[in-house]
């Protein structure tokens, strides 16, 4: 199977800058402890080579190489919080956008946009025969209670503008 990796020379230049600055704070961190690269490499059971590259901000080195360290100069944050679901503010305002949008209805697809089953049918029409007359149905009684004005999809919207204003959700009415 060919790979599929992307060559870091395709990487987009934010991303390079981003490891690069990455790359600094890590030898900061380092010096600051007065700890030496070999010191560091053993920690993280990485080569001195890598040790060097992480340091250069290469951008082959594993990222299990980059977490360790990460996690040597502070244990208490994880890098996952960083795109943690509370933390997407892109995917939350996206989802708001979905939710607060009216809906468009959906188009019938043509034949010539190519569904063989609705070709089929277009081609072969059947005669059905002509159904009985159904009984009226009777009136509805009438509701004691207000209609629901919110249905979950708008209390779903309300828990996300809540979240994303740093409020806690709102139950849903």
């Amino acid at each position: 199977m060919p790979r599929q990796n992307t060559p870091p020379s395709d990487y987009p230049q934010a991303v390079l800058q981003q490891i690069e600055l990455l790359a600094r704070n890590i030898v900061i961190a380092r010096k600051r402890r007065g700890e030496t690269q070999s010191q560091w490499a053993r920690k993280l059971g990485v080569s001195l080579p890598t040790m060097a590259r992480i340091e250069r901000g290469d951008p082959s080195v594993a990222m299990a190489s980059y977490v360790m360290c990460l996690w040597l100069v502070n244990q208490a944050v994880g890098l996952a919080d960083l795109i943690a679901p509370q933390n997407d503010h892109a995917a939350l305002e996206h989802e708001l956008s979905r939710v607060s949008a009216p809906r468009k209805a959906a188009r019938p697809r043509s034949v010539s946009q190519g569904d063989p089953i609705q070709a089929w049918r277009v081609a072969e029409p059947v005669a059905a025969p002509a159904p009985a007359p159904a009984p009226a149905p009777a009136p509805a009684p009438a509701r004691d209670r207000a209609p629901r004005t919110r249905t979950a999809r708008n209390a779903n919207a309300a828990g996300l503008a809540a979240l994303m204003a740093g409020s806690p959700k709102e139950p849903p009415a």
